[in-house]
């Protein structure tokens, strides 16, 4: 199988299906490494992929896409061998607006969709972005920008006490200013990224299954529900204990919801889209 920078390593060549994880603004494949060994346990037969983007962990020295178009064009060319094995998407915050543009790519080329996408914490395509206002005029969270072009205006100390209150980052990493100008401009260029998603597109041929924290302060219930309206097999809604990054703080509820939707897709025939 030819490789790519997209994936640590070549996927298994027998697993019966791969879950490909596409990471939250900020975040990386890291968000994921516990996820093998953790799916394995529960008795899900899969092999997981989490998705390393360009500009953050592995890549930094790379440069980083801030618009969401050309970035699936890349994913589209670059994953399409692996994507067209059986297969189910994983995306959180920023993460689940890459996937569904990726599953609309591939939909429109006619190319092999997932079996079920899993989409979290963020909302609905038609949906304007959400802001945090923590009384510093700051920005936060996948898709959360200040500025009218899209871009983060919040102070770098503004943005971190944001990503604090979100949960998105330990309020111990405020003391370390070397580890926040690392960490920082990737959160704004994927706010940018997150925010040049342009008008929605349409329903996707694969059941979505959603799931939002019950405390998130940033992307409320009825906003993820929202999402139906692309799910042009089914959609199933499910509400996690935890706020905006329950990935992290209550991740073994979400692999115990994770784990069955992995077995209940591990036999069925791959799905094509036809081209429209």
């Amino acid at each position: 199988m030819t490789t790519t920078e997209y994936l640590a390593r070549a996927p298994r060549p027998h697993a019966p299906v791969r879950l490909l994880c596409f990471p939250f603004a900020g975040g990386g494949a890291s968000a994921y490494a516990r996820w093998q060994h953790e799916l394995d346990a529960r008795g899900a037969s899969v092999d997981v992929l989490p998705v390393r983007l360009p500009g953050r962990e592995s890549r930094s020295g790379e440069p980083r896409f801030t618009e969401l178009a050309p970035l699936v064009e890349e994913l589209n060319e670059e994953l399409d061998e692996v994507l067209a094995s059986p297969h189910l998407l994983y995306g959180h915050s920023m993460g689940a607006l890459v996937a569904y543009a990726l599953m609309r790519r591939r939909q429109e080329r006619g190319a092999p969709l997932p079996r079920a996408a899993l989409l979290a914490a963020y909302r609905a395509p038609h949906l304007p972005p959400p802001r945090l206002d923590t009384g510093t005029g700051a920005c936060a969270g996948a898709g959360a920008c200040a500025g009218a072009d899209g871009s983060c205006a919040a102070s770098d100390s503004g943005l971190a006490r944001a990503l604090v209150a979100l949960g998105g980052l330990p309020e111990a990493l405020l003391g370390h200013p070397e580890w926040l100008r690392a960490l920082l401009p990737v959160v704004r260029d994927d706010l940018a990224l997150c925010a040049s998603a342009g008008p929605a597109g349409g329903p996707v041929r694969v059941p979505l299954h959603l799931f939002t924290g019950a405390d998130d302060s940033l992307v409320r219930t009825s906003e993820v529900t929202a999402w139906r309206r692309y799910a042009a097999r089914g959609c199933e809604v499910r509400v996690l204990p935890g706020g905006h990054f329950f990935l992290r703080t209550h991740e073994e509820w979400l692999l115990d919801e994770v784990a069955p939707l992995v077995r209940r897709y591990g036999g069925r025939r791959t799905v094509h889209a036809a081209a429209s």
